[in-house]
């Protein structure tokens, strides 16, 4: 994975996947030392960030390196200065550009005019590195994501999409409960089915949480309002009713299932504080392990351990 992007999850294989989590491990329960001792990484934000942020300043830190943050008011994407020319720019002082944006076509354009690796940290499309902290902390749980039953209850977004990717190339069975017109995109939910079939997994679309949810050992949820869409939160509302993660919904779980939730939450909305504090939740451990597997990320990326 050396000197590679990872714009979308389909910049890896299944075998990549596999070598994130099982670095992520070592690195986690074993220690890292400077494995990227002198190396810096640009942080070039368009959003507002906690866990994103932290977890690869964090990262860095610990793997002997430095990041720098780059705000949208510092940098202006696309405002003050082209993307293209932030890129060759940034190319000059950084070893790897870490994007959080609105537009795919943000990072993709990064990717085009640098020569050092752009990593996508958000988009409107996909969130690859909260997928790797997802499979990271399912395999501490669970041993594997091979096989098991994974329920997503709530908007097909970003999230979604990527960690639907994620399971279906590692053989989980993932099922989506969507209301009609916020399903994952039709392009990427028949890719992603293609993986789950060469992987042994499945990737299903319903209606009903309850459906998704009966019988899964992960159950998942989101905002039904991300940002850049405030203006139809309303009408999201009324449309996500019913899709909520609650403890009456986890009855038809499995017994030993586990809540998760990428965060920021709304509380009330998409999950009830009952679920959020219930000690089926892993939500707090599995924003814990956004640092380790971007640890790994860049561990595999720069370090090319």
């Amino acid at each position: 994975m050396y000197g590679r992007d990872l714009l979308t999850l389909a910049d890896l294989s299944p075998a990549d996947l596999r070598l994130v989590i099982d670095t992520a491990l070592r690195l986690k329960h074993e220690g890292h030392g400077d494995l990227l001792h002198g190396k810096a990484i640009a942080l070039v934000f368009e959003k507002p960030s906690l866990r994103t942020r932290v977890s690869f300043e964090r990262a860095m830190q610990q793997l002997g390196g430095h990041a720098i943050y780059l705000s949208q008011a510092e940098v202006g994407i696309g405002v003050r200065e082209p993307v293209k020319d932030i890129a060759r720019v940034l190319n000059e002082y950084v070893d790897c550009i870490v994007a959080r944006t609105f537009a795919q076509a943000t990072i993709t354009e990064l990717a085009r005019f640098a020569d050092v690796p752009v990593i996508n940290a958000l988009s409107d499309e996909e969130h690859p590195c909260q997928a790797l902290a997802d499979v990271l902390t399912i395999t501490e749980r669970f041993g594997s994501v091979q096989g098991k039953r994974v329920a997503y209850v709530g908007d097909g977004n970003n999230v979604c999409v990527s960690l639907m990717m994620a399971v279906a190339m590692l053989g989980g069975r993932m099922t989506i409960a969507a209301p009609p017109g916020y399903e994952p995109p039709g392009d990427l939910l028949e890719a992603a089915k293609g993986y789950a079939v060469d992987a042994g997994g499945s990737v299903t679309v319903v209606r009903s949480p309850a459906e998704a949810v009966g019988g899964a050992e992960v159950v998942y949820t989101d905002v039904w309002t991300s940002m850049g869409q405030e203006a139809e939160r309303i009408r999201r509302q009324r449309a996500f009713a019913g899709y909520q993660v609650s403890l009456d919904l986890m009855r038809v779980a499995a017994s030993d299932a586990v809540i998760m939730h990428d965060l920021p939450a709304h509380r009330g909305e998409e999950i009830l504080d009952e679920a959020m504090e219930s000690p089926q939740s892993v939500i707090f451990q599995q924003a814990g392990n956004r640092l380790h597997a971007q640890k790994a990320l860049l561990a595999l990326v720069l370090g090319g351990v």
